[in-house]
């Protein structure tokens, strides 16, 4: 069987010819190249997912002889922005040597170490627990990739009839078997026992094919999957209606939304109640027709198959009991609702812990949900951070694309439960857990600073993601916020950081700017009203359109933001915090001050109201109170520079110096100061204060409050 390249319908060919050309006789640099086309498609592997594998010839250091290196992807990376740094080098008569010291399969584990004896190039990435399948076979080049129309046959019940009907006997077959040094010399008795055939599929797992070169191979995989997406095309909705066809209809998509949002927050919370979790939404039209369907029932239950599908998505989903049409207004009701369907589930996952677990397993983990489904209206998915829970919705969704597949061409078949116990809580997967790095401080935590676009309000949102929050980027000013959000996506990477517009003197505009954050991220728990205005005038001066503007942009946009957040913070009901960004001014009386001074002081008594108001709900309010920071912000914009020079009696270009040398410390005050404050409050060593007011001032004697 050979395609045309220009006939690829279902998987996408990206070599270039010149490209490649420069590379000739760098078999390496043609791997990292293979890899990352591989991994630009996510219709061949899976985010993270797969690992690929040259053989070539290299010096070794020591004895300056010849030797045959395999180059693999290490452990953890992903092929798509694979990089020399993420391989394995490993001598391959070493790893090979390894056989004759294996004990069998009950020692699986003990290998994983021998790994790191058969190292070539020190600086390599740890190898991961697929090198032995690369390593005893025999092949240049080696794909194991996880494509969603070669799993679907390989999780097929008549999966190896299939294989053996559709490629005429040139694919060889590998029942279910947990990765490792077992499963790496399975593929080599199949290739022994099969001479000739171009790959093998490994049941209810994924896909090995291979080449002479790096090109080859490459064809050679894209081939194979082009085969099995054509023969699952020609087969779906033939024998009988997708999924069994619909059950109930979608809501309208801005319907959808809007149920999402209000639901969200609430589903957040349950699926916090042992770790602050980050939430994804989607309402896929793949993830649609599958929740929709009369087979969700039978099949949501049965889980995933490949192993990279279930380690983000874990055993199975929930199905929310609810109708797409409900009412979700009535919070109390709803959580009521809830509730006990996520304690069946949890009861759920313990039955199974407790059902499969080993002597030596690690303790039973987060038992709540990963992925949860609302028919009609979509998928939700909860995890320690966005890039994982957004990850974990793509998994299921590759897992939708297997089940209806493999349901078209036969009958869908998932891991066994004791098999899926056995990859979730390996050893060896419980040690990478292990290795990771300890979440930051506000990991978990979603921000929403207004007036982010820049000066003070920018300062906090990035102090917040450098500590590990997602964060939403606002302003009145669309261009800020543009041009902020890209700065922090370069930075923090796309699924740290959302954007929306936020008027605070606009209610409706604060309901679509928690909306978006909800949406996002799944919720809200870190605000800081720092969004404001300044005007310095005299009594005389000051204009009613001008008090009228400090106090709806000051106090008024306080309340609303806060009325706004408090209501998804009930939801959540796992606390929060609300930061009000006032000033010195707020307890400082001085002159051509009224409209301004009296602003800030309502806004810092407002504080204290809510911190009493809001104590039983575990929210904490707190009040920062900066002064003359002129650095990058908007306050001086206005007039307010001019107003202020003239009050003290000097010019605009002496006022840095003024302000630092009526301070104690003899400080310039900078945003960053008041970002630090910001998270003294946040950052969980101040939990048990609310109603608390940080100076940050350099020290302003007449601003003591105690």
């Amino acid at each position: 069987m050979s395609i045309q390249t220009s006939t690829f319908k279902h998987v996408s060919y990206l070599w270039d010819e010149a490209k490649a050309a420069e590379l000739a006789g760098d078999e390496v640099a043609l791997l990292i190249y293979r890899s990352n086309l591989l991994g630009a498609d996510l219709r061949l592997t899976n985010y993270g997912g797969g690992n690929t594998s040259c053989k070539a010839m290299a010096k070794d250091p020591l004895t300056g002889n010849d030797v045959e290196v395999m180059w693999v992807k290490g452990s953890g990376g992903d092929l798509g922005t694979l990089k020399k740094s993420g391989l394995a080098a490993l001598y391959v008569d070493r790893l090979r040597a390894l056989k004759n010291i294996y004990r069998g399969i009950e020692h699986e584990d003990e290998m994983v170490e021998l790994f790191n004896h058969c190292i070539y190039d020190l600086n390599s990435k740890a190898p991961s627990i697929d090198t032995p399948l690369h390593g005893f076979l025999p092949f240049k080049h080696i794909d194991h990739l996880h494509p969603d129309a070669a799993i679907a046959i390989a999780a097929a019940k008549d999966g190896k009839k299939i294989v053996e009907e559709l490629f005429g006997g040139t694919m060889g077959w590998v029942g279910w078997q947990k990765p490792g040094f077992d499963l790496g010399l399975q593929l080599k008795q199949c290739l022994d026992e099969n001479p000739g055939i171009r790959g093998i599929f490994l049941g209810s797992h994924g896909l090995f094919t291979w080449g002479d070169t790096a090109y080859e191979s490459y064809i050679n995989t894209l081939e194979v999957i082009e085969r099995c997406a054509e023969y699952l095309e020609q087969n779906i909705g033939k024998k009988r209606p997708v999924f069994g066809g619909a059950k109930i209809q979608s809501l309208p998509k801005e319907e959808r939304l809007q149920k999402a949002a209000a639901l969200a927050p609430v589903l957040r919370g349950f699926c916090s109640s042992q770790t602050k979790m980050i939430g994804h939404f989607t309402d896929d039209d793949r993830v649609l027709e599958y929740i929709n369907s009369n087979d969700l029932e039978r099949l949501a239950p049965l889980g995933t198959s490949c192993p990279d599908h279930f380690l983000r998505t874990k055993i199975s989903p929930l199905v929310l009991n609810l109708v797409p049409g409900e009412d979700l207004s009535d919070v109390a009701a709803l959580k009521a609702k809830l509730a006990p369907q996520f304690d069946e589930y949890r009861k759920m996952y313990a039955d199974y812990y407790n059902t499969c677990k080993h002597p030596n397993s690690p303790a039973i983990r987060d038992a709540n949900p990963v992925v949860i489904l609302y028919p009609g209206v979509g998928m939700f998915t909860f995890s320690k951070d966005k890039q994982t829970a957004r990850v974990a919705a793509e998994f299921y969704i590759n897992a939708i694309n297997v089940m209806k597949g493999a349901e078209a061409v036969s009958e869908y078949t998932s891991l066994p439960r004791q098999e899926a116990f056995n990859i979730e809580y390996w050893l060896l997967e419980e040690a990478k857990l292990q290795r990771m790095p300890k979440p930051k401080a506000l990991s978990g935590r979603i921000a929403l600073v207004t007036g982010s676009g820049g000066g003070i309000g920018k300062s906090i949102a990035k102090k917040f993601a450098e500590e590990g929050a997602c964060v939403i980027i606002n302003d009145i000013n669309l261009e800020r916020v543009q041009a902020t959000t890209e700065e922090f996506k370069k930075q923090f990477g796309k699924d740290a950081v959302a954007a929306t517009s936020l008027n605070v003197t606009d209610a409706q505009s604060i309901e679509k700017a928690m909306v978006d954050a909800v949406l996002a991220f799944g919720g809200v728990d870190l605000i800081v009203n720092n969004a404001g205005i300044s005007i310095s005038k005299s009594i005389t001066d000051h204009t009613e359109e001008e008090w009228d503007r400090l106090y709806d942009i000051l106090v008024k946009g306080q309340f609303l933001v806060s009325k706004a957040a408090v209501a998804v913070m009930r939801k959540q009901n796992i606390g929060g915090d609300i930061i009000n960004i006032v000033s010195k001014n707020s307890v400082v009386a001085g002159p051509n001050n009224a409209g301004y001074g009296s602003a800030k002081a309502a806004q810092a008594h407002l504080t204290r109201l809510l911190a009493a108001e809001l104590g039983g709900d575990k929210i904490r309010v707190n009040t920062v109170n900066p002064d003359a920071v002129i650095a990058d912000s908007n306050i001086w914009a206005g007039g307010w520079a001019e107003g202020r020079a003239k009050a003290y009696g000097i010019t605009v270009e002496e006022l840095p110096a003024y302000y630092a040398k009526r301070t104690l410390l003899n400080e310039v005050i900078l945003p960053e100061d008041i970002a630090n404050a910001c998270f003294a409050f946040a950052g969980g060593l101040m939990n048990k204060s609310t109603g608390n007011t940080l100076n940050v001032d350099g020290g302003v004697a007449m601003a003591f409050t105690r």
